[in-house]
């Protein structure tokens, strides 16, 4: 796997599970909320290295944006949150054995429309849950029993099903600062962390790492909310936990 660059920073790409365009071809469109989904699926026996070119112009100017750490993996992709504004053109960069490389078309990305019409019946979905839940909340009764052998006073009884009590990991966990942090023990065993969403789909694995204490950055998620990982140690798991990121990209 090729290595990230990283000042104590990690940046990986989010890994998009999507059926795209087979390589040099890929798909690049606009998915609402100031993000651009660039994703394709290799098909190439030998790859070294993609990078990810962006430019307000298709013919030159092109400046690398993201370089993969793992070239290989089939279907992979990058959400770009920090596009500017104006006329975009994307392309990629692919170096395959022997040097031997090879440039995309540049790509202007399309509006999503399907994409943009399930975020949207998601948010009425899950607004009408919140709307749901604070009425049974408001209309929650509570059985009574009468005679308190103590203290002679009514006691409320709450038959409710007790939630799951969540310990965030003292390993990873979401920082203030909207980072994730990254805190290993300081010994001579080998670690590597699985990240997967919510609904247990895998996003991107960490493998041998070296450093003890670093930060990934939150754009390697592709939107907020829960996120789940599996650290091990020397082969063997050490822990399966989750974390939030908060709404802030």
């Amino acid at each position: 796997m090729k290595k990230p660059i990283f000042t104590l920073l990690f940046i990986i790409p989010c890994i998009l599970l999507y059926a795209q365009d087979t390589l040099p071809r890929f798909s690049v469109k606009n998915v609402g909320n100031n993000r651009i989904v660039v994703d394709w699926i290799n098909t190439f026996e030998t790859v070294k290295q993609i990078s990810i070119q962006r430019s307000t112009d298709s013919l030159r100017n092109f400046k690398t944006i993201l370089t993969v750490p793992d070239p290989t993996i089939p279907q992979n992709g990058f959400a770009d949150t920090r596009a500017p504004a104006g006329p975009l053109f994307y392309r990629l960069y692919i170096l395959l054995d022997k040097g031997t490389y090879l440039f995309s078309d540049a790509k202007r990305p399309y509006w999503d429309t399907s994409h943009a019409a399930t975020v949207a019946a998601a948010a009425a979905a899950e607004a009408i849950k919140r709307e749901m839940i604070a009425i049974d909340k408001s209309s929650l009764t509570l059985p009574v029993i009468p005679n308190d052998p103590v203290n002679g006073a009514p006691v409320v009884v709450n038959n409710l099903p007790k939630a799951d009590l969540w310990v965030p990991s003292k390993f990873v966990y979401t920082f203030k600062d909207g980072y994730i942090r990254i805190n290993l023990p300081e010994d001579e065993k080998k670690y590597s962390i699985k990240f997967f969403t919510s609904d247990d789909k895998p996003l991107f694995e960490l493998k041998d790492i070296k450093e003890r204490s670093f930060k990934l950055d939150k754009a390697n998620f592709y939107k907020s909310g829960w996120f789940k990982f599996e650290l091990y140690e020397d082969g063997e798991l050490k822990e399966k936990n989750k974390f939030f990121l908060p709404k802030e990209f």
